[in-house]
């Protein structure tokens, strides 16, 4: 599918690349676009330096999904970070020792590094626990745009429903090992069984609903990943990597957007001119490798003279963004 058939068909698109190559300011032009269409768009941003505001021009709260003025039906999220691991505390620092209510029983104390256990990559697990909420909540959303953190981040963000669902499990079963162990050495000492306790169900539900968004993140009629890179060298090897990761993982993406190509122009400086040659060398190699031999659709977009940010310059990107 190409860009504005995604944006009109699917639930949730991933915008992803190298730092520096325009995510931001692409995902703000494609959710932009989206709004116009008719469909309620909200976009988030999960890069923990954040910059969605600032492409929009609007100032967005920490945390809270925002109503951008004047554009109707687009809605913009930069997660916090701090307020999130609050927030999912439950979820995301599990204390085995404590849940299971042996913390007070003699020579335990050398258990408790195993409290130590937390999830990896915090900031890439709340992105995914922002995701994991739009999947299973109710919301008014047609569509969700996420404008993610540079490459390397993106990749661990993939691959974390794999690496969390063995986590959980490997918690799951520790808790269950030790419940089960502990259970005669605690009533010795007069202590009570946790019948109350829920953190084993709580922990089998976040797993399912880890299992369900990679469910979703995988379904090429619900998602898809927009690769956005510039004509350079090390952007093409970067994007190679990312590529093939994206196929590990088994995400769907069928548009690559090149960004900021020098146009043919007589009046360009030498210097301009030179970069103009060094791109369409590169271009001739993106066309080889990513439309030829990976059938991708590339999308051409040229470098403006000015900033691209703010409603106006951001509808006017849109123009490049869709006609391809």
């Amino acid at each position: 599918m190409l860009l504005d058939e995604i944006l009109l068909n699917l639930n949730m698109v991933l915008f992803g690349g190298k730092g520096g190559v325009g995510k931001t300011t692409c995902a703000s032009s494609s959710a932009i676009w989206a709004a116009e269409q008719g469909r309620n768009t909200l976009i988030i941003s999960t890069d923990p330096a954040h910059s969605l505001g600032d492409s929009l021009g609007v100032s967005l709260p920490p945390g809270i999904p925002t109503a951008v003025p004047g554009i109707a039906n687009l809605t913009a999220l930069e997660i916090n970070s701090q307020a999130n691991i609050t927030e999912f505390q439950g979820l995301t620092n599990i204390n085995p020792i404590e849940d299971i209510g042996i913390s007070n029983i003699p020579f335990m104390e050398d258990l408790t590094d195993l409290s130590s256990m937390n999830p990896p990559g915090i900031d890439e697990t709340l992105a995914l626990l922002k995701v994991l909420e739009f999947i299973e909540t109710e919301h008014d959303f047609d569509l969700i745009i996420f404008d993610t953190a540079p490459t390397g981040h993106t990749l661990r963000f993939l691959g974390l429903p794999e690496t969390l669902s063995g986590w959980i499990g490997k918690i799951l079963k520790m808790k269950m090992k030790l419940g089960t162990m502990f259970g005669a050495i605690k009533s010795m000492f007069g202590g009570e069984s946790n019948k109350g306790d829920q953190s084993l169900e709580i922990l089998e539900r976040l797993n399912e609903a880890i299992l369900r968004a990679k469910e979703d993140l995988t379904d090429p009629l619900k998602s898809s990943f927009v690769v956005v890179m510039i004509s350079e060298e090390m952007a093409i090897l970067e994007t190679e990597r990312l590529l093939n990761e994206l196929v590990n993982y088994h995400i769907p993406n069928s548009n690559i957007i090149i960004n900021q190509l020098y146009e043919a122009n007589s009046e360009l400086c030498e210097f301009c001119k030179a970069r103009r040659r060094m791109q369409q060398k590169n271009l001739n190699k993106i066309k080889e490798r990513f439309r030829k031999n990976w059938n991708k659709n590339l999308i051409e977009v040229p470098l403006f003279k000015d900033e691209i940010r703010e409603y106006l310059p951001l509808k006017n990107l849109s123009n490049y963004l869709m006609k391809n």
